[in-house]
C-alpha cells in the first residue's frame, strides 16, 4: 500500500480504533471498579448472594442448553431428512420464537397457566372440579418451568445453524453409512451429528448468552440469575460497587461459555464437494408422516402460536370494549422508535467504518487485524453486565463536561448522557454493533477485489470508490443490518431497565412494569408490537435459509 493510500485509509482506521475502544471501555472500566471494592463486599457477596445466584445459573443454563439442543436439532433433522405433510411450511415456521423476546413468552404464559386462567379453568371443568383449591396444575415459577420456557423460544439458534449443515451434507455420505448396514438413527448418530457439531456449538453457544442476558423472564419466574442479582443489588439495594462485582463473575462466565465453544471447535475441519447432490429427504407414510407433523408443529405452538394468540386476544377483547392505547403507552412506543433509530442509524454508521477498514488494507498487522473483533464483542456481553459497566465511563465523562462547562463560564448543573436517551442508544449500539459489521463485511466479501482495481484506475480515491461503487452494491446489506439491529434494540430489556431516563420508558420496560403489577389487558398491546415488529427479521431469515433447493 502506498503511502498516499495509507493517508486516506488512516481515517477509516482511526475509527475502527475508537470503536474497539468504545466497546473495549464499560468492560474495562467494570473489572477496574470490581477490583476496587472492598473486601467486605466480596465476603457478603460470596456468603449470601453468589452462591444461590451461581447455582442457579449454572443449573438454568445447563437446563436450557440440554433441551434447546435437542429442540434445534431435532427440529433440523426432522425437516432435513423427511418429507411428511406441512414440511414446507414448518422449515420456515420453526423459526417464529424468535419474534418473541423471553420475557414476553413468560409474560403471557403466567397469565394463560394462572390458577384462575383459560388453561386451568378448563382442566378443572374436564375433571369435575369448581375451585383452583380442589385442583390446579403445578406452578410455572420455578426452575424446571424457567427451563421449558426459555428452551422453546431460543431453541431457533441451534436449528437454524444445524439445518443448514444438514442441507449442506452430501447424500452419498448417508448413501455410504446404509450400505454400511447403519439404520436411519445410526446413520443419524454416527455420521450427520458429528459433521454437524461446530454448526450446534456455535447455535447452543447463542442460546446459552441469551439465557445468561435475560432478567424479565428469570424474574417473572424467580429465578435469582446472575443477571438478577444485578438488577436487584443496583436498584433495590442502591448498591453499585455490590452489582459491578456480581458483574464482574457474570463477565467471567460468559468468557468461559465462548472460550468452551471454541475449544470444542478448534480441531474440527470438514471439507465437502459443493457439487455433491444434498440429502433428499425420506417421504414418510400413514401415521409416521402426521406423527412427523405434530412433532415439528409442537415447537411452534409452544414457542409462538400459543402466546402471540393469547396476547392477540387480549388486545382484541381491550379494542372491542372502547379501550385503545393508552396516552402513555403511545408515548413509549413512540420513544421506543426514536431511541431505536438512532442506535441503528448509530451502528450502521460504525459498523460500516469498520468493515470497510479492514476492506482497504487486507494485510493489515495481526493487531489491526483483531480490532473489528474488539469492536464486536458487546453482543457478547449480557446487558446488565453492560449497563453497569458503561456508568462509569459516562460518569467520567459528565464530570468533564461539567469542568468543561465551569471554565467556559457555563451553567455546570444538569447531565447531558445520563440524563438522557443518549445513554441509552450508547449501550444499544455497543451490544449490537456485532450485527452491522458482520453482515457488511459478508457483503464486502462479495464484491470481488477487481472492482476495487478498476475504480482506482479510474482515479478514485478510498472514499469515492466507497460511495460510488461499493455503498449501492451494499445496499441490501444496510437493510438487513438496519432491520436486523432496529427489531434487537427495540427488544432490549436489562440495560434499557438500568439506563433509561427518568419517566422514560420504552415498550420492553412498560410491558416488564405492567407484568410486575399484574394488569396484563394493557402489557399486552406492548407485548404485541414488540412481536409484530420482531416477525420481520425472521421472515428476512427464513427466505435467506429457503433459497437453497431441498
Amino acid at each position: 500500500m502506498t503511502a498516499h493510500r495509507r493517508s486516506q485509509a488512516w481515517p477509516w482506521h482511526a475509527g475502527t480504533i475508537l470503536a474497539a475502544l468504545g466497546v473495549l471501555a464499560p468492560i474495562l472500566a467494570l473489572m477496574g471498579q470490581a477490583g476496587q471494592g472492598s473486601g467486605a463486599h466480596w465476603g457478603h457477596l460470596l456468603q449470601f448472594v453468589l452462591p444461590g445466584a451461581l447455582v442457579q445459573t449454572l443449573a438454568l443454563l445447563g437446563g436450557v442448553g440440554l433441551l434447546a439442543a435437542a429442540l434445534g436439532v431435532g427440529a433440523a433433522w426432522l425437516v432435513t431428512a423427511y418429507d411428511f405433510p406441512g414440511r414446507r411450511v414448518l422449515s420456515w415456521a420453526l423459526l417464529l420464537p424468535l419474534a418473541v423476546p423471553t420475557y414476553i413468552v413468560a409474560y403471557a404464559y403466567l397469565d394463560i397457566l394462572h390458577p384462575i386462567g383459560p388453561v386451568q379453568e378448563a382442566v378443572r371443568a374436564l375433571l369435575g372440579y369448581s375451585s383452583p383449591r380442589e385442583f390446579r396444575l403445578p406452578d410455572l415459577r420455578n426452575l424446571p418451568g424457567a427451563i421449558v420456557l426459555l428452551s422453546f423460544v431460543l431453541y431457533p439458534y441451534v436449528y437454524l445453524t444445524t439445518r443448514s449443515m444438514f442441507s449442506s451434507q452430501a447424500a452419498h455420505l448417508m448413501e455410504s453409512a446404509r450400505l454400511l448396514g447403519y439404520g436411519p438413527w445410526s446413520a443419524f448418530r454416527h455420521v450427520a451429528l458429528p459433521l454437524a457439531r461446530p454448526a450446534i456449538a456455535v447455535g447452543l453457544c447463542l442460546v446459552l448468552l441469551e439465557t445468561l442476558n435475560d432478567i424479565g423472564a428469570s424474574e417473572f419466574l424467580g429465578i435469582q440469575t446472575l443477571t438478577v442479582a444485578i438488577y436487584t443489588t443496583w436498584v433495590t439495594r442502591s448498591d453499585l460497587a455490590g452489582a459491578a462485582q456480581i458483574a464482574l463473575v457474570a463477565l467471567a462466565l460468559v468468557t468461559v461459555l465462548i472460550a468452551v465453544e471454541r475449544h470444542g471447535r478448534r480441531r474440527l475441519r470438514y471439507t465437502g464437494n459443493r457439487r455433491a447432490a444434498p440429502i433428499r429427504p425420506r417421504r414418510l407414510q400413514g401415521a409416521s408422516a402426521w406423527l412427523a407433523t405434530l412433532l415439528g408443529l409442537a415447537p411452534v405452538v409452544i414457542g409462538f402460536i400459543a402466546p402471540a394468540a393469547y396476547l392477540l386476544a387480549l388486545t382484541l377483547e381491550r379494542l372491542s370494549a372502547g379501550q385503545g392505547p393508552s396516552p402513555a403507552l403511545l408515548r413509549a412506543a413512540g420513544q421506543t422508535l426514536t431511541v431505536s433509530a438512532l442506535a441503528t442509524a448509530a451502528a450502521l454508521a460504525i459498523g460500516l467504518v469498520v468493515a470497510w477498514s479492514r476492506r482497504i488494507m487486507p494485510k493489515a498487522r495481526a493487531w489491526h487485524r483483531a480490532l473489528p473483533r474488539l469492536a464486536t464483542l458487546g453482543y457478547a456481553v449480557p446487558g446488565t453486565v453492560l449497563a453497569i459497566g458503561l456508568l462509569f465511563p459516562l460518569m467520567a465523562a459528565e464530570r468533564g463536561l461539567a469542568a468543561l462547562r465551569t471554565a467556559t463560564g457555563l451553567d455546570p448543573a444538569g447531565l447531558v448522557l445520563l440524563g438522557t436517551p443518549a445513554a441509552l442508544a450508547l449501550a444499544y449500539v455497543i451490544r449490537f454493533l456485532a450485527i452491522p459489521v458482520g453482515t457488511l463485511e459478508a457483503g464486502l466479501e462479495r464484491i470481488p477485489h477487481s472492482m476495487d482495481q478498476a475504480a482506482r484506475l479510474l482515479g478514485e480515491n478510498v472514499h469515492g470508490m466507497l460511495r460510488r461503487v461499493h455503498l449501492p452494491l451494499l445496499r441490501p446489506a444496510l437493510a438487513a443490518s438496519a432491520l436486523l439491529v432496529f427489531v434487537d434494540a427495540m427488544k432490549e430489556l436489562p440495560a434499557t431497565l438500568l439506563l433509561r431516563p427518568l419517566n422514560f420508558d420504552t415498550l420492553a420496560t412498560w410491558l416488564y412494569a405492567e407484568a410486575a403489577r399484574g394488569t396484563y389487558e394493557e402489557g399486552a398491546i406492548a407485548a404485541l408490537g414488540i412481536i409484530a415488529a420482531g416477525l420481520l427479521p425472521v421472515i428476512l431469515l427464513a427466505r435467506l435459509l429457503d433459497r437453497p433447493a431441498t
